[in-house]
């Protein structure tokens, strides 16, 4: 078997696993020192009692034969379905539109598998990693479209010609800012008279406060025709350790030959994928019925507040963590991993190195406001020392 010579092209490591082997390093040589994460996404709410509830009962239905199911559906559990179609889009799509997955991460993986190796791609830079990878992993000829505080941190989309593919983040990971909606109905328009498609990582939606923000690609005029949305519980609902996602394929949206995309994509996720776990799906339409989680997300800006307020003190500018959980903080003329490394060493703080998510991160950190109160407020404490 021969390598594939796209794997050339990706980095030695992926972003996250380096920084847990560095904090690991660093353990190792200081065993009695409490570090505390602004690093890595992963929220730290327990999970809504009715929800936990809801997957134990699942389970335990499972221990009798009446109740016990196996592989059920791979584009998910209909009434899940019916369940998003309902309270996520108000009725403005079919449950047939919609598939379930374990995460948008591995969704859009399988998603390039549908588009193949000969497609133009634009995406921003700083992005999260996947959009970057699976790309190039597949031979895709990519355009990085850098986005910076000159720019506000929104590239000019509407500049290109070319790609027939765009990645799109809002509100955005990693910088945690927000499109408005005349930015979004712009990029759409754009798209359509472009023919370019839209990939909508639509996983921060829940964290959108203000009305007049879009929290869905669809709420502009014309994007059943040229875009496609992810959507995930697990910022949002705290699924991290549960995996459920979905994908919404508008009927309307057709290759440039005029064959249904979503008929294809059904296809792909028929025979690459069994189906999201019965007991996520269970949780997930709890999820949908619990007002907890509401709460846990204001918890969760409420700590990005407290963090900007903190590096704001220190005269570190910071960027999001308004409709987001993330900061994107400027510690330049430090590079990214040398502030990694001195947040780490000195206050015991783990971060993400900016760098990471693509060149034009380079001199920030993105910190994640996903921790618990206590630690947020301790990462604080610590920040008033901080001397840079």
């Amino acid at each position: 078997m021969r390598r594939s010579s796209h794997f050339a092209s990706l980095s030695q490591h992926y972003l996250f696993p380096e920084i847990d082997q560095r904090k690991h390093l660093f353990l190792g040589e200081n065993p009695h020192a409490k570090v505390i994460s602004l690093g890595i996404g992963d929220t730290t709410h327990p999970l809504p009692k009715e929800v936990a509830e809801g997957i134990s009962k699942s389970a335990l239905a499972m221990s009798h034969r009446d109740g016990y199911v196996g592989y059920g559906p791979s584009l998910g559990l209909q009434h899940l379905r019916e369940a998003i179609a309902h309270k996520v889009y108000g009725d403005r799509f079919s449950f047939d539109e919609i598939t379930i997955s374990d995460g948008t991460k591995p969704d859009l993986a399988r998603f390039a598998l549908l588009t193949g190796g000969k497609q133009k791609v634009a995406i921003q830079d700083p992005a999260y990693p996947v959009y970057l990878e699976t790309s190039q992993i597949i031979g895709q000829e990519i355009l990085l479209l850098p986005a910076t505080a000159e720019n506000n941190f929104f590239p000019d989309w509407t500049s290109l010609k070319g790609p027939h593919i765009l990645f799109l983040c809002y509100p955005n990971n990693p910088t945690g800012v927000s499109a408005s909606r005349e930015q979004l109905q712009n990029i759409v328009d754009h798209a359509k008279n472009e023919g370019m498609l839209i990939l909508f990582d639509a996983a921060y939606a829940s964290y959108i406060t203000d009305p007049a923000i879009p929290r869905s690609i669809f709420e502009l005029e014309g994007a059943k025709e040229c875009a496609i949305e992810w959507g995930s519980f697990s910022k949002s609902a705290g699924f991290s350790g549960i995996r459920l996602g979905w994908c919404l394929i508008p009927k309307e949206l057709t290759y440039s030959t005029g064959e249904s995309i979503l008929s294809d994509w059904k296809r792909l996720i028929s025979t690459t994928f069994n189906g999201a776990s019965y007991l996520s799906q269970a949780a997930g339409l709890e999820a949908l019925s619990s007002p907890s989680y509401h709460k846990i997300i204001e918890d969760y800006l409420e700590n990005a507040h407290l963090l900007k307020q903190a590096l704001a003190e220190k005269n570190i500018a910071t960027f999001g963590g308004i409709h987001a959980p993330f900061l994107w903080a400027d510690f330049s003329p430090l590079s990214s991993w040398e502030a990694f490394d001195h947040l780490l060493s000195k206050h015991h703080l783990l971060t993400t190195p900016g760098s990471g998510f693509g060149q034009a991160g380079e001199g920030y950190l993105r910190l994640s406001a996903l921790g618990t109160r206590p630690d947020i407020l301790e990462a604080i404490h610590r920040l008033k020392s901080l001397k840079i």
